[in-house]
């Protein structure tokens, strides 16, 4: 009787521990299974077109438990939605109408992803297909407080030296301790690049008037008549971050009197001051905006001011970097 009981017991324990090893190996599978794509994430994006090099940015993520679904920018314009990221094949697609593009066909995207780089091509509105490359976005979220150096005025009320323009014809002119563009030209950049910083800067537009200030030549802080036309807070709008964030309170003044910026930069994290009334408060920039120099994000860049939108004026333009 001994031995029966003690072979009955051995069966029960191989039943057990088979049934633990299938269990095991069936919730690997299943977790193996419902790993996440390597596409999604953030991309900071290289678009050849035409013999120039010309900044993009993507971002994928998941909508529910398998839809991937998504966020473009292009060389220039706002952020816009994707609908879905489509996959098959291995290689994702996605395809968005034009926004300030030429022509009414979309833009059909099509590329792979491994690891922390993707390669694709994208079929323009005029019908011609580009080739990009794009690495995984640098987080880039400050882990310490900075410890800042000493201001630095960037203008010296004279003359445009310690600034350069983006190649076009240079518009831009000094006129009694005022930095002005009185057409539409030229941006202008800094010399000098930086990486953390605060930022103090002044401004007077004309009524329907445009212009952007471009933290690290990357993220643009909206200068724009707004008060004239949307009181409203947008994203695209007075003291926002372009397409991606809106302030939380209108503080635009009316168009012809000064007004001011206080912008502080930590990695990828913005407050921005608009008239004295903090209007967004330590809110993560998700990727370059339209119009960015380049899309390499984790490198220090000029400030760059726009001014291939209208008339537009600068003074009083300090920055204090971080040690």
């Amino acid at each position: 009787m001994k031995k029966l009981k003690l072979s009955r017991s051995f069966k029960t324990i191989a039943v057990l521990c088979a049934t633990l090893f299938f269990t095991v190996c069936a919730n690997a599978q299943h977790a193996e299974m419902k790993k996440d794509p390597d596409v999604i994430g953030r991309w900071d994006i290289t678009m050849e077109k035409d013999g120039k090099s010309q900044p993009s940015w993507l971002e994928v993520q998941k909508s529910g438990t398998h839809t991937l679904i998504g966020r473009f920018t292009y060389a220039f314009g706002s952020a816009r939605p994707i609908s879905e990221v489509k996959v098959a094949n291995g290689k994702y697609s996605f395809s968005i109408p034009p926004q300030w593009e030429p022509g009414d066909r979309n833009m059909d995207f099509e590329f792979e992803a491994s690891g922390d780089n993707i390669k694709g091509t994208m079929v323009y509105t005029d019908g011609k297909s580009y080739s990009f490359t794009g690495v995984r976005a640098p987080v880039m979220l400050p882990t310490k407080a900075p410890v800042w150096g000493k201001p630095v005025k960037l203008f010296n009320g004279k003359n445009t030296k310690g600034w350069h323009t983006d190649g076009r014809p240079n518009q831009w002119v000094v006129e009694n301790g005022i930095l002005r563009s009185k057409k539409s030209g030229a941006n202008l950049l800094t010399d000098q690049k930086f990486k953390d910083f605060k930022l103090h800067i002044e401004f007077r537009y004309e009524k329907g008037s445009n212009s952007g200030v471009y933290l690290r030549g990357r993220y643009e802080t909206q200068v724009i008549d707004t008060k004239t036309g949307e009181p409203e807070p947008l994203a695209n709008q007075f003291s926002s971050i372009y397409g991606f964030m809106q302030p939380n309170k209108m503080m635009a003044k009316n168009a012809g009197e000064w007004q001011s910026y206080d912008i502080t930069l930590v990695g990828r994290v913005v407050t921005i001051v608009a008239n004295g009334q903090e209007v967004i408060s330590r809110q993560v920039i998700p990727g370059i905006t339209g119009g960015a120099i380049d899309s390499k994000e984790g490198e220090p860049g000029p400030l760059m001011i726009q001014g291939d939108h209208g008339p537009i004026d600068y003074r009083n333009i300090v920055i204090t970097p971080a040690k």
